[in-house]
């Protein structure tokens, strides 16, 4: 085999390593690149996490109209799917989603919950607490900055309103553009980090 030979089938290789360490999928939109996560990671005031008193999903509201019939979460379902197909009521009634947390496709739009990447609690614990509500129903239902991602509906629900230093999404080829989005909306909206969090987040960036 001639050097050159050998040089096209190892591009070739690493091209098909790196495809499977980046899943293909929904793409929220607003992802940083890795330089500018890491600088907005270190503007981030760091601090331990506020009381859950008073907190309520109910002070965040969601899922609010975004276009005609459609609510946030079919605008998420149809934005992140793959031949979407809604009636007059906006309900996806075909389909597939593809989870980058966890490698699943799913046809059924029942089997996919569509995430807060920053759970709606930690936003609380670490400065949603002193918002009006208008600026809490904006954060739940953000679809400018990468906040909310289709994902398959058992991975969302175990992962709760945990930050991650206690969870991470199951497909560690993800940690990297997860650690990107979490940065980015704790950034936009200037909310705060624990050290374990912090500690978390560039470990994860460190595999981008």
């Amino acid at each position: 085999m001639s050097t050159k030979t050998r040089a096209g089938a190892l591009l070739a290789a690493l091209i098909a390593v790196f495809a499977l360490a980046t899943p293909a999928g929904a793409t929220p939109p607003g992802i940083p690149s890795e330089a500018t996560a890491r600088a907005e990671l270190a503007a981030l005031t760091v601090r331990a996490d506020g009381s859950m008193t008073g907190y309520s999903r109910d002070k965040f509201p969601h899922w609010v109209t975004i276009s005609g019939a459609c609510d946030t979460r079919e605008t998420v379902l149809k934005r992140d799917g793959s031949g979407v197909v809604t009636n007059s009521s906006c309900q996806a009634t075909s389909g597939s989603w593809f989870s980058p947390y966890d490698g699943a496709t799913w046809s059924a739009a029942s089997d996919v919950d569509i995430d807060h990447v920053v759970p709606l609690a930690a936003a609380w614990r670490s400065g949603a607490s002193g918002w009006s509500t208008s600026q809490r129903q904006q954060f739940a239902n953000d679809l400018s900055r990468p906040q909310l991602i289709a994902v398959t509906d058992n991975v969302n629900q175990a992962k709760g309103d945990k930050s991650p230093e206690s969870w991470k999404p199951p497909t560690t080829g993800y940690w990297c553009t997860y650690a990107k989005m979490w940065t980015r909306v704790k950034y936009s909206y200037s909310l705060s980090v624990n050290s374990a969090e912090k500690s978390a987040l560039l470990g994860m960036l460190d595999r981008c």
